[in-house]
């Protein structure tokens, strides 16, 4: 017996011997870090992106825009991946390429297209201008330097922050269901799917948990979970992160302790999109409806949703995290791929076109916000009388291979969206992300998750679409739901079979990680025209009333509130572009405690709103509201506003701040 049990030993200490220190169960296999930063661009006078509606510009900030970052080391080969989810209606390559430009110079090739993943949460309600294809800045009047350095800066620094957080840790996931936070807003083209089966309630339920921790201390999540960032209606013009920020603030501010202003490491919450294509959070399928009619409120409601239904998995019986880290990417012209028929609808070989918009990508999408009137869903006739001044003919060969679209723009041939697109896989232990340049239907990522599933030999629930990443190419559909041209369908650039085109493309590189191999970088996407044309003016100069100076109170508070009532201050104010204020406020609510004043919420907290209201040519008014929250402490508190001004004589740029009287909340 003794002999048996050392010959045990032995072996055990022999095999520890070669094959290193993490051969065994390794409690922290990986080295964590995480991170955020403010990606908040242009408060005001900022075309906003996502409904391109042309008279939808910024006026202020209804809670700031946040990028989270996540690095993962697996300590037995120092192989990495830096993840973000930014809230951001796309990522576009312009901003592709600035963070990484801005992370090489300083980390070298530690990070690369390969291993770095740049989502966007979808919100609706950010300032655009940060593409370098035209016909994401059209609504927005062109490419906008400041809010594409905004988001650029802020995202490298996320990334940054958690590069130099990294420490031993773990990693586990959990998944779990939530089915009243979403609604299928194109039912009419998903019921044409022979496999709808999946879904049976017409949604992807499905949310999928990541938990990070340091050293036993829970450090952040990831929380996956497909349904549009678009509570907020188009008729919005302040800045926010819309449901999927709310969720992130209610669980990193409200029950974590988190204040983004104080320099200190906190629990990062990020609430990413999957294949939500055709998943709406209006759930009574009309702008601003669903829970309730008011649509502040059910940002709010569809985020707790989602935050309460993350904490309840992340809290529970979870899967650790164990494996490797890998990452693939290539760039691929989608306008071009021969595609099998081993993943055509017909089992015939297609192919795919070079980019066409379509009569309904015009007309919006009714249920999350309607675009040009006299564009209706299901179009299938031409309809080019808007755009025949601009001489933009469809070649009729194009027209045939986009078949039965309504095709009313080549973008893809003038360079006005992108055909050339990166298709990324990412690995972190069991779980894969695909992801993927555009809004994915969950049909569609159903298929291709199943094509990545089946080459990796892994459970379909471990591979997830990643929607929303490192650039744009709008919509991907099934043959099935682009042959009825909803605006989805008819916002697929990229022709009837693309969700094929993807499957076969992600095999590929699904195949390239399962065997080890490396991937051909793809063609050269290049930089596309019209990337510098702006129309937007910017500021002239700042002007007051004589008789006033820059952050005087116009309107002051009452002397004492309620809980729960509003509180209203208006200053005299410059322009917002002057400063972007970024990482930190335009305003502070302050209360006295021991003599000193102590600020208690600022413009990324839900309870206040900033808005900025230009008056004649060159007058600027600043209104502050705080609507005060339940638990607030009696006291006395005041409204503080932080701006600058620009001099008309000389262009210099001076900051001011003003402040109310102390008023009592009781």
């Amino acid at each position: 017996m003794r002999t048996a049990v050392m010959t045990v030993v032995a072996a055990l200490t022999g095999a520890a011997l070669v094959s290193g220190p993490f051969a065994w169960a390794e409690p922290e296999p990986y080295l964590v870090g995480r991170g955020i930063s403010d990606v908040t661009g242009p408060a005001a006078e900022n075309g906003m992106m996502g409904y391109s509606k042309f008279d939808q510009k910024t006026t202020g900030i209804a809670q700031r825009l946040r990028s989270r970052a996540y690095v993962v080391v697996d300590r037995a080969n120092g192989k990495r991946v830096a993840y973000v989810n930014a809230d951001l209606a796309m990522i576009f390559r312009a901003v592709q390429e600035g963070v990484l430009a801005k992370l090489q110079a300083k980390y070298g090739n530690t990070y690369t297209r390969e291993n770095l993943l740049l989502s966007a949460t979808h919100t609706h309600s950010g300032p655009g201008g940060q593409s370098h294809n035209l016909a994401y800045n059209l609504s927005i009047l062109g490419m906008q330097p400041q809010a594409l350095a905004a988001v650029v800066d802020g995202i490298a620094e996320s990334v940054v922050e958690a590069h130099e957080d990294l420490k031993p840790g773990s990693i586990s996931l959990g998944v779990g269901e939530l089915t009243n936070a979403s609604v299928n807003r194109s039912r009419v083209a998903f019921d044409r799917n022979p496999d709808k089966a999946a879904f049976p309630q017409g949604i992807d339920p499905q949310m999928t948990v990541l938990k990070f921790r340091q050293s036993g201390n829970d450090v952040g999540a990831i929380s996956w979970f497909a349904t549009h960032n678009t509570s907020v209606t188009n008729a919005n013009t302040l800045i926010s992160p819309d449901n999927k920020g709310y969720a992130a603030y209610q669980w990193e501010h409200d029950d974590k302790g988190v204040r983004y202003l104080d320099d200190t490491a906190g629990f990062v919450a990020a609430f990413p999109n999957t294949n939500a294509g055709d998943m709406s959070p209006n759930l009574n399928l009309k702008p601003g409806s669903g829970p309730t009619e008011n649509e502040w409120e059910n940002t709010r409601i569809i985020g707790e949703r989602q935050n309460r239904k993350a904490q309840e998995i992340y809290r529970g019986a979870t899967a650790p995290v164990s494996g490797g880290v890998d990452y693939r990417q290539t760039f691929v012209d989608m306008s071009a791929v021969q595609v099998d028929g081993r993943f055509t609808s017909d089992g015939k070989p297609g192919t795919t076109c070079s980019g066409v918009v379509g009569a309904s990508t015009i007309a919006g999408s009714v249920e999350d916000g309607p675009a040009i009137p006299g564009f209706s869903e299901g179009m299938q006739s031409p309809w080019k009388k808007l755009f025949e001044p601009l001489q933009m003919e469809v070649p009729q060969w194009l027209r045939d291979c986009q078949f039965p679209k309504a095709s009313l723009v080549p973008t893809g041939l003038i360079g006005a969206t992108p055909n050339i697109v990166p298709l990324q896989l990412v690995r972190i232990g069991q779980l894969h992300l695909v992801a993927m340049p555009g809004e994915v239907t969950i049909t569609a990522g159903l298929r291709i998750r199943k094509a990545v599933a089946s080459e990796l030999g892994v459970p379909l629930q471990n591979v997830l679409i990643q929607g929303y990443s490192n650039d744009y190419s709008q919509y991907v559909t099934t043959p099935e739901e682009y042959d009825s041209q909803q605006y989805e369908g008819g916002s697929t650039l990229f022709g009837r079979n693309t969700t094929p085109a993807y499957q076969q493309e992600f095999t590929k590189i699904a195949a390239s990680m399962k065997s080890g191999g490396s991937l051909p970088a793809g063609p050269n996407p290049g930089k596309p025209p019209f990337t510098e044309i702006n129309l937007q003016t910017g500021v002239v100069l700042d002007d007051k009333p004589a008789d006033k100076k820059y952050g005087d109170v116009l309107s002051a508070p009452k002397s004492s509130y309620a809980r729960g009532e509003t509180v209203t201050a208006v200053f005299v104010t410059g322009h917002p572009k002057n400063n972007l204020h970024r990482n930190g406020t335009f305003l502070e609510v302050q209360q006295q405690v021991n003599g000193q004043w102590v600020r208690v919420a600022d413009d990324g907290d839900w309870s206040t709103r900033y808005k900025w209201e230009r008056v004649g040519i060159a007058f600027s008014n600043a209104t502050i509201t705080w609507q005060i929250p339940a638990g607030t402490p009696a006291g006395t508190y005041r409204i503080v506003h932080h701006g600058d001004e620009k001099s008309g004589w000389t262009g210099k740029i001076t900051g001011f701040t003003g402040a109310t009287a102390g008023f009592t909340v009781a």
